[in-house]
């Protein structure tokens, strides 16, 4: 059972739902996609597994984002995200978070770095 520790918690569900991200163009996932194919799974197992991936991914740079916002900026971030409009999350990021790309850049190549050797591990 999952527990709502946070006001902006139920807002943070609701994004993870979401399947469009204002971060797509800075986020390449093709290297795990090519590393899954490598595993003797099924379609279905591989495409559960990448979908894993994404939630993962998306889920480290909300986090990313989230240490970097007090909680009035939180809760306004994770409305826009909710609501999918990426051009006022950006003005809103860009406002409040130095060096913002940069940011979510290093979250994906961590999250990517730990996907990469959990794979490595299921093939040896």
């Amino acid at each position: 059972m999952l527990m709502i520790k946070f006001p902006w918690d139920q807002l943070m569900l609701e994004v993870m739902r979401t399947n469009k991200y204002f971060y797509s163009h800075l986020v390449d996932l093709r290297s795990i996609e090519d590393e899954l194919a490598s595993l003797d799974l099924t379609k279905q197992e591989k495409k559960e597994l990448l979908e894993i991936a994404h939630m993962n991914l998306h889920g480290t740079i909300l986090d990313a984002i989230l240490s970097e916002l007090n909680e009035k900026d939180k809760r306004h971030f994770l409305t826009l995200v909710a609501n999918g409009e990426d051009e006022k999350i950006w003005e809103h990021l860009n406002a409040k978070v130095e060096k913002l790309e940069e940011k979510i850049r290093d979250a994906s190549e961590q999250i990517k770095k730990e996907l990469k050797k959990d794979i490595a591990k299921v093939k040896t």
